[in-house]
Order: C-alpha cells, then sequence, then structure tokens
C-alpha cells in the first residue's frame, strides 16, 4: 500500500525512491510487524486470560507439562494479523503471488482456528479430526495450484539441488509436490509446536532464509549467476517473509520460556503452509527438507513410532513428537529447545551453501 501511495512521489522527492527496492519493504515490514505484536502482545495475553482462552493439556503427555495448565492459547491469532497487516502495508498489491500466500494464511488459519476452538469448548486437548484438517489443507492447495497453472505461467519442474541440468517437468503431476510439500510442511510445524518456542525459532530462521531465497528467485541477474530457476515476481515473497520473522519475533518474547502463551493450531498451521508455499513458489521446495530440517525431523519421528507401533507393537522413542522422547530421557526443556534452535540455524546455513554447488 505504502508502495503505491508513496513510491510516486519519487519525482518530487527523491528519497521516496527506496519504497521501489523489495529489501528496504522487506526490513521495513519486518519491523513493523515486530513493533505490532511487541505493543499488542500484553494486552492480548490478558484479554485471552480473562476469556479463558486457554491451553488444554494432554494427560498422556511429560508430567512436567502439568504446570502448564491454564497458559492461554491460540497466539497465532495476533501472528497472523501482524502479518496480515503489515504486509499489506509494504507489499506490492500487484503480486498474485503475495496474495496467494496471504489467502493461505487466512484459510489454514480458520481451519486452526476452528480446531483450537473445538479444544476450549471440549475441554480436551483433541481437537477437529485429523481427516478434516487434512481435507481442508489438501482442497486450498489444489486451488492455489489450479490457479497458478491455469491463470500465471507458472513453471511445474521440480528444481533438485546439486543437479542443475535436472529439471522433470511434471505438468500437472506436480500438484502432487505442492499437496505433499504444503500440507507436510504445515503439519510438520504442528506436531513441533509443543515446547515455549520450539516451533518459533526454527520458523524465524526458516522464513529469514527463504526471504533470501525468494528475492534471489525474483531477480534475474542473481538467478541467473547463481544457476538457479528466475520466477518472475517471486520477490515479493520476501516482504511476507519478512512480516513472519518480525510477528515471530515479537511473539517469541512472550513465548519463551516459561511461555506466558501459546501459538496454537491457528498459528502452527497456518505458519508452517505458507512457508511449504513459499518453497514451491521460488522453486525450492526439496530444499525446504533442509531448510525446515527439525520439522521434518518431527514429522517423521511421530510417522516412525505409529508404524513401529502397529507392525511390531514396539515404541522405537520414548514419546513422540521426538522432542518428548528428550524430555524423557532427562534433558530440560530449555536445553531441548535451544539445541533444536541450533540445528535449525546450522540447517539454514547449509542450504544458502548449496546455492553455490549447483
Amino acid at each position: 500500500m505504502l508502495y503505491y501511495f508513496l513510491y510516486p512521489l519519487h519525482v518530487e522527492f527523491i528519497g521516496f525512491n527506496v519504497f521501489k527496492y523489495i529489501t528496504f519493504r522487506t526490513f521495513g515490514c519486518l519491523v513493523t510487524s515486530l513493533v505490532l505484536y511487541l505493543l499488542l502482545g500484553k494486552i492480548f495475553v490478558k484479554f485471552m486470560r480473562q476469556w479463558q482462552v486457554i491451553q488444554r493439556i494432554r494427560d498422556d503427555g511429560p508430567q512436567s507439562h502439568l504446570t502448564k495448565a491454564g497458559t492461554p492459547t491460540m497466539g497465532g491469532i495476533l501472528i497472523l494479523g501482524c502479518v496480515g497487516l503489515s504486509t499489506l502495508l509494504w507489499m506490492n498489491l500487484a503480486s498474485s503471488y503475495t496474495w496467494l500466500a496471504l489467502l493461505l494464511l487466512v484459510f489454514l488459519g480458520v481451519v486452526g482456528f476452528f480446531d483450537d476452538y473445538r479444544k476450549l469448548i471440549y475441554g480436551s486437548s483433541k481437537g477437529l479430526p485429523g481427516r478434516y484438517k487434512l481435507l481442508c489443507q489438501t482442497a486450498i492447495t489444489l486451488i492455489i495450484g489450479y490457479y497458478l497453472f491455469s491463470e500465471i505461467p507458472f513453471d511445474t519442474s521440480l528444481s533438485i539441488p546439486f543437479f542443475k541440468d535436472f529439471h522433470p517437468d511434471l505438468r500437472w503431476g506436480y500438484l502432487i509436490i505442492m499437496v505433499f510439500v504444503i500440507v507436510g510442511a504445515s503439519n510438520a510445524v504442528n506436531l513441533t509446536d509443543g515446547l515455549d518456542g520450539l516451533a518459533t525459532g526454527p520458523l524465524v530462521m526458516s522464513f529469514a532464509t527463504y526471504g533470501v531465497l525468494s528475492y534471489i528467485a525474483g531477480h534475474s541477474i542473481i538467478a541467473a549467476y547463481l544457476q538457479v530457476p528466475y520466477q518472475p515476481g517471486a520477490g515479493e515473497l520476501s516482504v511476507l517473509c519478512g512480516s513472519v520473522v518480525g510477528a515471530c519475533i515479537g511473539f517469541l518474547w512472550f513465548n519463551t520460556y516459561p511461555a506466558d502463551i501459546f501459538m496454537g493450531d491457528v498459528g502452527s498451521l497456518s505458519l508452517g503452509g505458507i512457508l511449504g508455499l513459499t518453497a514451491i513458489l521460488t522453486k525450492n521446495e526439496v530444499l525446504l527438507a533442509i531448510v525446515g530440517g527439525v520439522f521434518v525431523l518431527e514429522a517423521v519421528s511421530v510417522i516412525t513410532q505409529v508404524v513401529s507401533f502397529q507392525l511390531t507393537g514396539k515404541r522405537v522413542f520414548k514419546m513422540a513428537p521426538i522432542h518428548h522422547h528428550f524430555e524423557l530421557k532427562g534433558w530440560k526443556e530449555p536445553k531441548v529447545i535451544v539445541r533444536f534452535w541450533i540445528i535449525s540455524f546450522i540447517l539454514s546455513l547449509v542450504a544458502m551453501m548449496t546455492l553455490k554447488l549447483r
């Protein structure tokens, strides 16, 4: 919005020329969403506590988590509000990619809201049945995929790191990849969000990484130099990534151990979904397995646990997701959180290193 109101004024005052630069608007968006959450966070926490919007703790979880009962939840509502407002303020409103990401953010946010709401009204840790969440996630992904293929010249080839000359064109079969990446990322972040700040830290690092990757993918000269697929318009996603980074850092101020508020499914499902969509739109879909390695590890640990128990009657981990396994091994919660953050930081660096290895 500021782009349209202020950039045209550069003909009279050269200083307004900065609004045309994605880098300036990205940092402006980051600061805006960060300040918004820091200003409103305390009020929001107080409001949720007054209205008894509190976390329902699993009876079969680690006993140490029982002390978290009564902590406000659904902090993702304010994250989504800060992301949406700051992005609309700083984005180029002609960006189709950003509008698609905001659509997905809102839709999955609504799904997550109903999931959290059911937990509240029924006083249980079980919310919306998993099959309904998967159906909604798959449906919106297919709608976005159909729009991309029908209305926008979208590259349906698969970009594989380390193989710069191998880009198999999947055509409509790429929809399967989209569903796998977006739905998988959405649920993986949701599974990771089990400790104070555990999902938030890796989300900050992942979106910061994809902010850089988005800028590269949308810059024809840099993309050609690094030999990565050029995606016209993808650079504007950097602004969205910046807003998520800012909002998540602001949320982390209140979510760090011991948490004053939890994210809830309204935040984790939606943020995971747009992380997956950003990976798709920037043609870094395979790279998400590295950038979001912590989320992948959490999801794989759950799948492994379920499959192992059903086939053999034995559990591989003391408890899944894997962060609970380490808790039951005697690791204190802050140790689990910080070590997972360190792993996420290392994986983000590895992902950036691949740009020179393609």
